[in-house]
């Protein structure tokens, strides 16, 4: 049995060097499961070397043989040196560096290593870097008392640590995330550099190295307390996006800083139900379709919306809902799907009003053949004039399509443009008998000018058409609307209005309105019929970027033609 004056402080030094040597042994097991093989590797070397650490120094305290506990504290110096390294190998892999893979500093550090190895090893000889005494205070017990060479390696070596320690430091900066978690595992694992000091100056605690207790305190926080941070944090440096962190009830644990940029609801929401707060995004991840329209300040962003969670096991840690900005891409893409709308589009109406007048002059060529043959001049004469009309509307076909292909691109730059001084230049090209212009809300609105003339044009020349006596154009917060007084829709499909080849609102009204929505889309905006207005036919053009107060618009009237003269 032990005596009653010191076996309450060989329980202690017992218990904690034990639990030192399981936790790190368990947590080693443990740390094997993380999924990144390089961040699993370093983990797993710290731990398995801290806890031969702790055990060797376990046996210091516990062996009864001073040649025995000698041996094993000379181990324990050993093992204990290769900490370092592994710690700095996990640092550098979870931080996504690649200081653990350089061979010139693998190969110094073993170097190093050997070095100092080699005089542990040498202690007996030269005794400068530690010395022992067996010694019954507190307790019967191998007695250390550092010399001056474990000093400086111990000083080295903290330095090492801390450089470590700087490479987590940042990362978490990096990644918005709470650095509190990580101040107190830091704090923890530098518990021991007191313990040493203490012990060496005092009489209070055993001179012996205490840095397992703190490692083994570091790697419990890290398995076991904070892991689904810390894994969060490593998952979250190695996607440069915005991202949100959320845990396991669905809730919004963290966000990083360009996901608070990007959707501001997000900034203070933490603690919420991610899909409450973010819904449009929420339903996104069960889709099929990914993408995400964002518009926020007048700009249309897109964003792929993917979840990736990080895991340790089997068990899923942490869930990060990813955005990518696909902005370029998805643009090109939609880009390319209205290139092929539009070349199905001239190949429609090549098909419907080409061909068709083709059929027209061919017919009427034939007639005015026939008629020669019978001798009807006057027959003949009006077959002729009909396949010229016919011809000049094939001309009309051409222009129209050639104008459509020229201007058929996306705008990439627009610049703020008069709206009324531009809705005058169209009027002007029209042809019209008996037509008014009025502009009810003047303004400017950013647009390629050429292409907002040319929207403005077609709709002037349906409104012709339409037997209109007057056309209204008035600017909108978000666009513009074309109004005219003569008749009023039929059909109740607004697509068909828009579409090449179709007799909407009838075969005479030609490409006027496909070229119309084809000429919008090129600006990035949308065009539609209101059917439910009922005072004759109504354009209305939306998404446009318009300042219906600018000062330039002052001179424009309400309900009157903007200019007399034109008609």
């Amino acid at each position: 049995m032990l005596p009653a004056e010191w076996s309450w402080q060989f329980f202690g030094y017992s218990l904690l060097f034990s639990a030192a040597t399981i936790m790190c042994f368990v947590g080693a097991m443990r740390a094997r499961r993380i999924e990144d093989d390089e961040t699993s590797r370093g983990l797993v070397a710290l731990l398995a070397t801290t806890g031969g650490w702790a055990f060797f120094e376990l046996g210091l305290l516990v062996v009864p043989s001073t040649t025995i506990a000698y041996g094993l504290y000379e181990l324990s110096l050993i093992i204990g040196l290769a900490t370092v390294g592994a710690w700095l190998y996990f640092c550098s892999a979870y931080t996504g560096r690649s200081f653990h893979r350089n061979q010139l500093y693998r190969r110094t550090a073993v170097a190093v290593y050997l070095v100092i190895v080699g005089i542990k090893l040498t202690n007996p000889i030269h005794g400068l870097y530690f010395a022992t005494e067996f010694t019954a205070t507190p307790f019967p017990h191998l007695a250390v008392e550092h010399e001056v060479i474990h000093w400086v390696v111990s000083g080295v070596a903290y330095s090492l640590a801390s450089v470590g320690l700087f490479m987590l430091y940042e990362m978490f900066l990096d990644a918005n995330y709470d650095t509190r978690p990580l101040a107190v595992l830091a704090a923890a694992t530098a518990i021991p550099v007191v313990l040493d000091i203490t012990g060496f100056a005092t009489d209070v605690l055993l001179d012996v190295n205490y840095e397992p207790l703190g490692v083994a305190v570091f790697a419990a926080g890290v398995l076991y307390v904070f892991k689904d941070r810390f894994f969060a944090v490593q998952l979250a440096n190695n996607v440069d996006e915005a991202m949100v962190h959320i845990g396991p009830e669905g809730r919004i644990q963290r966000t990083s800083e360009r996901a608070d940029r990007a959707f501001p609801m997000l900034a203070d929401a933490a603690g919420e139900p991610f899909g409450s707060v973010f819904p449009t995004a929420a339903e996104k991840l069960g889709e099929t379709d990914q993408i995400l329209e964002w518009n926020r300040g007048g700009e249309t962003k897109y964003y792929l919306v993917n979840d990736i969670s990080a895991t340790l096991g089997q068990t899923d840690i942490v869930q990060s809902v990813v955005f990518t900005d696909v902005t370029e891409t998805e643009t090109r893409r939609q880009e390319l799907k209205r290139h092929n709308a539009q070349l199905e589009g001239f190949a429609a109406a090549i098909r419907h009003n080409l061909l068709n007048t083709l059929q027209v002059v061919e017919a009427r060529l034939v007639h005015a053949d026939e008629a020669l043959g019978d001798g009807d001049l006057e027959e003949a004469n009006e077959s002729l004039v009909k396949a010229s009309e016919a011809s000049h509307t094939m001309t009309d076909t051409v222009d129209d399509l050639s104008v459509l292909a020229r201007e058929g691109q996306t705008v990439e730059e627009m610049q703020p443009v008069s709206f009324a001084a531009v809705a005058r230049d169209a009027f002007a090209a029209v042809e019209k008998d008996e037509l008014d212009l009025a502009v009810t809300q003047g303004g400017e609105i950013w647009a390629d000018e050429s292409r907002l003339r040319n929207i403005l044009q077609n709709g002037f020349e349906f409104a012709a058409y339409n037997e209109a006596a007057t056309v209204t154009v008035s600017l909108r917060d978000d666009g513009f609307e074309i109004a005219d007084d003569g008749d009023s829709p039929d059909e109740t499909d607004v697509e068909m209005f828009f579409q090449y080849g179709r007799a909407v609102p009838d075969a005479d009204a030609g490409m006027i309105l496909p070229n119309l929505e084809m000429l919008v889309r090129t600006q990035g905006w949308d065009v539609t019929v209101d059917l439910e207005y009922d005072d004759g036919f109504r354009f209305v053009v939306s998404g446009a970027s318009t300042d219906p107060t600018a000062a330039a618009m002052h001179d424009q009237s309400v309900a009157e033609p903007a200019d007399p003269t034109v008609r």
